[in-house]
């Protein structure tokens, strides 16, 4: 009992469980947000125009990361330990978006044709203008919250977002019954321009007006791809598969994989919420050395594989609702979940075990080790989807997510073993 009293008042005291329990609050609204929203899109648009849509997104995602050249996390590492740096790295978060989102758009719509079927080609410019300049602003603006670690704000700016892109749905459901993937692709873009414009003057009213200093941006501009890059892997190994499926012509197939695929997305929203609180921490505590972050993230990411058992549990359970919810349309979506459910496990731990070592500062392994999943799943899906449509897309996504785990945690206790065979080699020196 002793030992009980004694974890309840430290997770009492303890800003990083305060933290985590807002983003868990605020991702849980979200949830609840993200599903009305999942299920009234599913049924205005009906299977094959979500799959239109999906393919169009996907390819969009793979691309967005550069859109903001890593200025999201460049302020983190660089205004977490000088607050003074918050004018001109806010300015630089903005120049990097518009700058380089507007370029990402046009090489979008150029190119977009080639890789997609022409229904999903034919939205992808609406859905890159509004995930690739205004998406990535209110990411950001996120990721400032984070870096003072005023959580609650965080999930407050990712709550606006959604409850407008609910409302946008329930319009299109009230006025337009059976909406086509062009019609959403416009009202979520005008919803995602009003959340930036909204969320932009609320950071500016809070913090202060941005500075502008290119030179800065440029100076950073190394570090920042380097960041861009390990978010566009992620988005390779989650998305491709996707885009490929839109690239072959599956739309029916694509809207039924996709949609187990994002409602496993909703599902690991717990572990994401302890992933993100707990990223500037390992900023922080980088200067007590690679074990002191090592055993943070070791004793949190068995805490994130036990949620992701629980919630794997839950999916089995419940995925025979999702006909029932959604439509019958998206009956094979039952089996496509059941075959993902454990991917929150998988994800529990390389999700933890890689913020740490981009906490550390290594962030070229973790690029390296992500770039090796993205070209690992793109391997596969190029040889499993033709063959068998969405049913190979989930076995690439199991087997790529599950290799990913082994590696970030393989390369987090690699890193401590190399500095304290460094550390030991400079003591025998000394002696």
């Amino acid at each position: 009992m002793n030992i009980l009293e004694r974890e309840i008042r430290k997770l009492r005291t303890s800003t990083l469980a305060h933290n985590a329990g807002w983003m868990l609050v605020g991702q849980g609204l979200n949830l609840l947000l993200q599903a009305g929203y999942f299920v009234l899109l599913a049924r205005v648009l009906g299977v094959r125009e979500y799959g239109v849509f999906v393919g169009a997104f996907a390819l969009v995602s793979i691309a967005t990361p550069y859109s903001a050249l890593g200025s999201g996390l460049l302020f983190m590492q660089y205004v977490s330990t000088n607050a003074e740096n918050f004018a001109v790295y806010w300015g630089n978060i903005l120049l990097a978006t518009l700058g380089a989102g507007s370029l990402i758009t046009a090489l979008l719509y150029v190119t977009a044709p080639h890789l997609l079927n022409p229904e999903s080609a034919s939205v992808t410019v609406l859905v890159a203008l509004g995930e690739c300049l205004c998406r990535q602003i209110v990411v950001c603006i996120g990721q400032i919250f984070q870096t003072f670690e005023h959580l609650r704000m965080t999930a407050a700016v990712s709550l606006l977002t959604n409850l407008l892109r609910l409302s946008a749905v329930i319009v299109l459901a009230v006025t337009i019954h059976h909406a086509s993937a062009w019609q959403w692709a416009l009202a979520s873009l005008a919803v995602s321009v009003l959340a930036a414009l909204v969320s932009s003057v609320f950071i500016t009213a809070r913090f202060g007006l941005p500075r502008f200093m290119p030179q800065i941006l440029f100076k950073r501009l190394g570090e920042g791809l380097s960041f861009s890059l390990a978010g566009s892997t992620q988005s390779i190994y989650n998305d491709i598969d996707k885009a490929m499926l839109s690239h072959y012509g599956m739309n029916i197939a694509n809207g039924i994989y996709t949609l187990a695929y994002r409602i496993v997305d909703l599902a690991t929203i717990p572990i994401s919420a302890l992933d993100t609180a707990v990223l500037p921490r390992y900023f922080r505590q980088r200067p007590q050395g690679i074990a002191s972050v090592k055993h943070l993230s070791a004793r949190l990411t068995w805490r994130a594989a036990l949620v992701g058992v629980l919630v794997s549990g839950c999916m089995l359970l419940a995925a025979p609702l999702i006909p029932v919810i959604v439509g019958k349309g998206f009956a094979e979506s039952v089996i496509a979940f059941r075959w993902l459910c454990l991917i929150p496990v998988f994800r529990g731990v390389h999700q933890l075990t890689g913020s740490a070592v981009t906490g550390l500062g290594f962030q070229k392994y973790r690029t390296i080790a992500q770039f090796s999943a993205a070209a690992f799943n793109f391997l596969l899906n190029l040889w499993l989807i033709p063959r068998f449509g969405w049913l190979g897309a989930a076995w690439s996504s199991l087997a790529t997510d599950g290799s990913l785990a082994i590696v970030n945690w393989t390369l987090l206790q690699c890193l401590q073993d190399r500095s304290a065979t460094a550390l030991a080699n400079g003591d025998a020196a000394k002696m």
